[in-house]
């Protein structure tokens, strides 16, 4: 890809120099306890001494909802390598010029006003409004706080562990869970869970088609950047690579076990390359319809 370094960071919310799961300690019994940071355990251990009243008890009868987390401030590691930086100047063009180009196409196909997503990038764990996630469940997106999740690190594994190397398999990654938050603002996320409540058994169906329609939708991207010459010789093959390379079928057999397409929840390697190609040739929202398909 021709790409650019020294883009906006606006829609970037770097917590790799934090914990993922929230800095301090925690006070109290259970998950819900109130969490304070080595500050806080200071004055309340003062404030015990000068009254002679253990505080820290009282602080362990706190009710679950009245918790409290002191989290590291946000912002890039203390140390990163050169690989890591470009990597991070590389997410935040893909970041951008995916967003850019959706704030231009949406409205003109869908009548839609495009609200941009925060793209969150973090190390080993992290918590979002969908609740507490580790690098080991990929990249993600969750619609309560309308954020994409990754760990750079993952792109190590797309590479190392599914063969799927290159700039426009990463690209393709981002590509894709932006597609999810399309389907936030269009209102497909929520019409699909509502489905899912109703028809008991379609479960894993309704999901294969969320998840094919945002291979579509990060394809309609790609057709984009081939419009504005930001592609290079290989790259499609990349992307298609990498759509191929994450198939349930695929992972099914690298795990060991038989291929259970009733246990599908992204799509069979063949359908993720069909969808990635029908929103690559086409560059059309409508093109994208995974449900209205057989």
């Amino acid at each position: 890809m021709r790409w650019q370094r020294g883009t906006s960071d606006e829609d970037i919310e770097d917590r790799r120099g934090s914990s993922g799961g929230g800095g301090g300690f925690r006070v109290g019994g259970g998950g819900g306890g109130l969490r304070l940071g080595l500050g806080g355990l200071i004055i309340v251990g003062i404030l015990s001494l000068v009254f002679k009243q253990n505080f820290f008890a009282l602080l362990g009868d706190l009710p679950a909802d009245t918790s409290v987390s002191t989290s590291a401030p946000s912002g890039p590691p203390a140390a990163t390598s050169a690989e890591e930086t470009e990597r991070y100047e590389f997410v935040k063009f893909v970041v951008n010029d995916v967003q850019d180009t959706w704030t231009a196409v949406l409205p003109k196909e869908a009548n839609v006003r495009y609200d941009r997503a925060k793209l969150v990038l973090f190390r080993d764990a992290v918590e979002s409004a969908c609740g507490f996630a580790e690098s080991a469940s990929g990249p993600f997106y969750c619609p309560g706080d309308q954020k994409v999740y990754i760990d750079l690190a993952f792109y190590d594994e797309l590479k190392s562990r599914f063969g799927a190397s290159g700039d426009f398999a990463q690209a393709y990654v981002i590509a894709h869970e932006i597609g999810h938050h399309l389907q936030n603002l269009l209102g497909i996320e929520q019409q699909v869970r509502r489905a899912q409540q109703r028809r008991s058994g379609q479960e894993n169906d309704l999901a294969v088609r969320m998840e094919l329609q945002a291979d579509c939708f990060a394809g309609v991207w790609g057709h984009s950047t081939g419009q504005r010459n930001i592609l290079e010789k290989g790259d499609v093959e990349e992307g298609l690579n990498a759509a191929a390379a994450i198939g349930d079928d695929r992972i099914q057999r690298m795990s060991g076990r038989g291929v259970h397409p009733e246990k599908f929840t992204h799509g069979s390697s063949a359908q993720r390359v069909e969808w990635f190609r029908r929103g690559l040739e086409s560059g059309s929202v409508n093109a994208c319809d995974t449900f209205a398909a057989r």
